[in-house]
């Protein structure tokens, strides 16, 4: 029987390293990459701009009063998504199971492929041929576990190595503080250090019980979590899973705003589900039936993404595309493929900070009462005032 052996892979300041690669005299310098108004969000910056306090999701404003010195660059998720891609392909060349967790970061499932030395070297000779054929940089780390793996890729950055060896996890993670427990947010962690929890040795010692009383269902989490355990398998890559929803009228119609609206109704569900499961798609299809059923479909690659706004855009410019023969259409559908896990910092390049925080507050909403509570008014309501079949399917 062989211990599990996973290795966690991550591309180092995955936006920046793009960029520098693209234009090398970036190297070295204080980089944001974000939004370009006044209201912009930093997506990523550079471990130079970091020694400054900048960091991911902070106001671009606020960075330059911390780094005035920085470069403020717009993001440019065509050429990320290309270069995420590559080094996919690199992988899975080689690797006998992997995740893509995101855009940047990946999982393998190394188990019973060698000894462990053998998984380690193995492992060390696939981060150097990346390194070599992508130009990037990337750090990972050889554990037991994803959870295990994961915090070792944050210890071993930038652009390094680790192994924690077996029996030697709960060790490895004792002195750390509990901020580097992944899913940990900022309240939680500081609920902990309210109780004088700041390290993970600390929270290990705590009784399961307590956590469960003070944390809820989190409780759990931290008390596997501080003692190195996850049971989390490795789910295979598959660029063929989607998400989809379709619409029959109950009559056939040739309101094009009605239309519109409906398809734009149906992709801020598939968004907000996305979202929900921490996904991305690449690939949104279009889908019309007319009233003798012809049916016609039209589909577009973009860049991973999982919101709202993109993607009723992308999606109504395909209607267009598709809807030629001017009949009365009696069905129309929208999917989303090439699915991954994770998220990109919600487009943060692309939006406002008032953007992120009213499609999270949205999202919060659709929590708490249901996913027909709240919505982008132009659609569901015009969907709402007109009657429809309904058919969703999902992954």
């Amino acid at each position: 029987m062989y211990d599990r052996a996973v290795l966690h892979l991550d591309l180092d300041s995955f936006f920046v390293s793009v960029e520098c690669l693209r234009d090398s005299s970036l190297k070295g310098k204080p980089l944001i990459i974000g939004g370009m108004g006044g209201r912009g969000v930093v997506a990523s910056c550079s471990y130079e701009a970091r020694r400054y306090g900048v960091h991911s999701a902070m106001p671009v404003k606020m960075a330059l009063r911390l780094c005035p010195q920085a470069l403020v660059l717009r993001g440019d998720m065509d050429a990320y998504t290309k270069h995420s891609q590559l080094v996919s392909q690199i992988i899975d060349d080689q690797a006998p199971v992997f995740e893509k967790a995101s855009i940047d970061e990946f999982y393998l499932d190394l188990s019973g492929m060698d000894r462990y030395f053998g998984c380690y070297k193995w492992s060390a000779e696939l981060r150097e041929r990346i390194i070599k054929e992508s130009g990037l940089p990337i750090s990972c780390a050889l554990s037991v576990n994803k959870l295990v793996s994961k915090v070792g890729t944050g210890e071993a950055k930038p652009n390094g190595m680790r192994e924690i060896p077996t029996g030697e996890e709960r060790e490895f993670l004792a002195p750390l503080s509990t901020g580097k427990i992944p899913g940990i947010g900022k309240e939680t962690y500081k609920k902990l250090s309210f109780m004088g929890v700041r390290t993970i040795r600390v929270l290990r010692d705590i009784p399961h019980p307590l956590l469960d009383r003070e944390f809820g269902k989190m409780g759990q989490y931290l008390w596997e979590s501080a003692n190195a355990i996850d049971r989390r398998q490795v789910i295979p890559y598959s660029e063929q899973k989607s998400m989809s929803k379709e619409r029959t009228f109950s009559e056939d119609t040739l309101d094009m705003k009605f239309i519109r609206s409906m398809l734009g109704a149906m992709v801020d569900e598939l968004a907000f589900d996305l979202r929900q499961d921490a996904r991305l798609t690449s690939c949104i299809t279009v889908k019309i039936r007319y009233a003798d059923f012809n049916t016609f479909t039209k589909q577009r690659r973009i860049s991973y993404t999982a919101q709202t706004r993109t993607l009723i855009a992308h999606a109504l410019e395909l209607f267009t595309d598709v809807y030629e023969r001017r009949q009365l259409i009696r069905l129309i559908g929208v999917k989303f493929s090439g699915l991954v896990n994770g998220n990109i910092q919600l487009d943060l390049f692309d939006h406002t900070e008032d953007e992120i925080s009213l499609l999270q507050q949205l999202d919060h909403i659709r929590r708490r009462w249901g996913k027909g509570s709240i919505g982008w008014a132009n659609f569901t309501m015009k969907a709402k005032e007109h009657g429809a079949g309904s058919k969703g399917q999902g992954v």
